[in-house]
């Protein structure tokens, strides 16, 4: 697009004098500029209706007022409709605004640009997938297992990632012979395809490839064979040439205030993480994947199926894109982050939606993840707010979620493989499909060990259980759409599960379904119950509306008491939006109000395991020596509480705690919770030792040493569960862990 940008704010701009000041200001009317409306030309994008743009920028905007922020640009397209805008600063201390040309670090969407590229010289017969990467690569000397290229493409090779601090630090300048060598002797961590480890090596090997199969450098190959037909004008390498007065100034929280970033030089990262972008190039590319203007919709189709492991468990990854459900819609995604950004590539393809994010801040993918969500909220579920539920009965938790993820998988993979460029696994006997689903969903079965019953039902759309809830759902979507249409089909994204489920349930009681492709007893009653419970708890007021958006929140708080009161143990699960309400408080350091809304979140959900995982953190910022454990106690009493508690999904959460006092404090009560747990008490031994604490560490130390002595019981191997929406801790540089499946 041409001319220039729209500049303008809801406020005027608060003028700051420096990035620590700018930090600590309450709810900033950030300048916004925004590329300019639709031009006379009929192929140029449409602007959205004023409306949408409105709501947009509402949603963005509410976003940057929970915490500091520097720059933030945001894309998104639907269909010919695009929307372009720019908030903040690229440069907070020069006062430089970022607009729609600024540039961004990519970071890992990189992997996305390098798969494209390969799978463009597999097309053009100058790639084998299945070749040894040791025979395209001759630096790359040989390993224990042969790892082939589409090993690489999907993160099942073998390839180590970072091993240690000094390797994600480099700071000169290197060409891609130079950034290979660095990992080039290092042995294969695992036999290929065995495991899933993400890695930015393995990404750079890809790199080589590229050279080798095309003859020329990566650079240029993908200046001219990707960025140029994507209509990618200011994409790039990331290297000093490149580096122009609109690139953005990179920035990190510490302490809640915006310092600069570390000094990272990206070229040894060159074909995983190492060029460099504009939001509107990202939506290009975004566009150009949709359209199979790059490749195939065959071959996109095949990048975009979810890769598994010889164990039949699935990755959730494709060849270079993160592939997985959310809520119904089949998401096809990238996420970057590395010092002086974060980044977010979404694309949608049933739905011919492409939201793109790029931020100077580093360490943002939390954030990252919950705007693309807000904003597919707004552009493809009719602007609905859309809650999980909250479930205290642990065997109504399994069922619940076997449900959604029923429904999910179903809905995704169908609408992905009839309206984008997927297929639907093949089923050899849909009757046992279902038999089998209604086995993982009996109360009975559930009854006997509700974590056992969780993990089963975790894993019910995989290979390793005939993807059984992939096969049931889509037939039950396939089934709606010829009875409903394909507009009520859509609806139910935003409706949700039970709403799915009892249409269906309809069409078998009226024997429009064979009774073996139907639900008997008593998953029909569980259905029909929850169903009658979720529409008496639902709050009219807050349908299209997020509390934590609200500039007045304590004006809704009396009627989501009452509603929560009439269905205490089933009703929408408010404490996403609750904690976000209590972090706004915490920035502005106004712990008193903090305190009140996590003791709210507890009192709504009180078995939820965020809302007392939270509170547990403000006990013990504003106490280290507060109790915390009867908390976590209480967490744990539900099948996902246990699961998240467990002790290295418990190592997990950790990592997001900032104050080494209350993660001590937090290991304190999680050896307590589990004393056997080694990994726990080593490490409440390092954090002892950090704080000063000698016999204290010491004797955490002896625990430990006293635990991998201690016989060890069968368990049921328990997979990592993610502690926030959208996954839990994030490395520096890294993909997209699946979200609100």
């Amino acid at each position: 697009m041409s001319g220039g940008w729209v500049k303008f704010s809801a406020v005027a701009l608060l003028v700051f004098s420096s990035p620590s000041a700018w930090a600590a200001a309450p709810r900033a009317a950030l300048e916004m500029t925004c590329e300019p409306g639709p031009g006379d030309d009929e192929a140029s994008p449409r602007a959205f209706p004023e409306e949408v743009r409105t709501a947009l920028d509402s949603i963005v905007r509410a976003e940057l007022s929970q915490g500091p922020v520097a720059g933030l640009s945001v894309g998104v397209t639907r269909g010919a409709y695009r929307w372009v805008c720019a908030y903040g600063h690229r440069d907070v201390a020069r006062r430089l605004p970022a607009t729609p040309r600024t540039t961004y670090r990519m970071a890992s969407v990189t992997k996305s640009f390098t798969a494209v590229a390969v799978l463009q010289l597999v097309e053009q017969g100058k790639l084998d997938l299945d070749a040894n990467v040791t025979t395209l690569v001759p630096a790359y000397p040989g390993k224990q297992w042969p790892v082939t290229v589409r090993d690489l493409l999907g993160h099942l090779s073998g390839v180590p990632t970072y091993d240690g601090p000094a390797a994600t630090r480099n700071l000169k300048a290197m060409n891609s012979a130079e950034a290979i060598a660095v990992f080039a002797s290092k042995p294969l961590v695992f036999e290929p395809r065995t495991r899933y480890l993400y890695t930015t090596w393995g990404f750079n090997l890809l790199g080589g490839v590229v050279e080798t199969a095309s003859g020329q450098s990566y650079r240029d190959y993908v200046r001219e064979h990707l960025f140029k037909p994507a209509d990618m004008p200011f994409a790039d390498l990331d290297i000093l040439a490149t580096r122009d007065e609109h690139h953005a100034k990179g920035y990190r929280v510490v302490g809640g205030k915006l310092k600069p970033s570390r000094l990272l030089d990206v070229t040894s990262r060159f074909a995983g993480g190492g060029t460099r972008a504009t939001v509107g190039d990202m939506l290009g590319f975004g566009r150009a994947v949709l359209a199979h203007t790059l490749v195939s919709r065959e071959t996109m189709g095949r990048m975009q199926t979810s890769m598994a492991t010889t164990d039949g468990r699935l990755t959730d990854y494709g060849m270079g894109f993160a592939t997985y459900p959310v809520r119904g819609h089949y998401v096809v995604a990238h996420a970057g982050g590395q010092p002086e950004t974060s980044t977010m590539l979404m694309m949608l393809p049933a739905e011919d939606t492409v939201i793109a994010l790029a931020t100077n801040v580093e360490g943002e993918a939390r954030r990252m993840r919950r705007l693309t969500n807000r904003l597919m909220e707004q552009l493809v579920d009719d602007a609905l707010t859309r809650r999980d539920a909250y479930v205290s009965d642990p065997v109504d938790a399994v069922v619940n979620e076997g449900l959604n993820r029923v429904a999910s998988y179903g809905l995704s993979y169908y609408q992905w493989a009839t309206r984008g460029p997927g297929s639907l696994p093949e089923v050899a006997d849909l009757p046992g499909a279902f038999a089998s689903v209604s086995a993982m969903l009996s109360r009975k079965e559930i009854g006997r060990d509700t974590r056992v019953a969780l993990e089963r039902v975790r894993g019910g759309h995989e290979p390793r259980s005939g993807a059984a809830f992939i096969h049931v759902g889509a037939h039950m979507a396939r089934t709606l759409e010829k009875l409903h249409g394909a507009e009520r089909l859509s609806a139910y994204s935003a409706e949700g599960p039970l709403a799915f489920f009892a249409d269906y349930l309809a069409a078998c009681g009226a024997e429009k379904v064979p009774s073996a492709e139907c639900f008997g007893e008593p998953l029909r009653g569980d259905v029909l119950r929850l169903s009658t419970v979720w529409r008496r708890a639902q709050v009219a007021s807050l349908d299209r509306v997020r509390l934590d958006e609200e500039k007045s929140p304590e004006s809704h708080w009396a009627a989501l008491r009452k509603s929560v009161a009439a269905s205490p143990g089933f009703h929408p699960d408010y404490s996403d939006e609750l904690l976000r309400i209590a972090d706004g408080f915490a920035w502005r350091k106004q712990q008193v109000l903090r305190r009140r809304w996590l003791e709210r979140a507890v009192e709504l959900q009180p078995r939820g395991l965020d809302a007392r995982w939270a509170l547990s953190e403000a006990l013990l910022t504003a106490n280290p020596e507060d109790a915390v454990l009867p908390h976590l106690r209480e967490a744990v009493t539900t099948p996902q509480g246990a699961l998240a508690l467990a002790p290295r999904n418990f190592l997990k959460r950790l990592a997001n705690v900032e104050s080494a006092a209350v993660a001590a404090g937090l290991l304190r009560a999680g050896v307590l919770l589990h004393p056997d747990a080694p990994e726990l008490w080593d490490a409440l031994a390092r954090r002892e030792k950090s704080l000063g604490r000698k016999a204290a560490a010491t004797t955490a130390q002896r625990e430990a040493e006293r635990a991998r002595k201690a016989p060890k019981p069968a368990v049921v191997p328990v997979a990592p569960v993610s502690d926030t929406p959208g996954g839990g801790a994030v490395p520096d540089d890294h993909g997209v862990v699946p979200a609100g499946k």
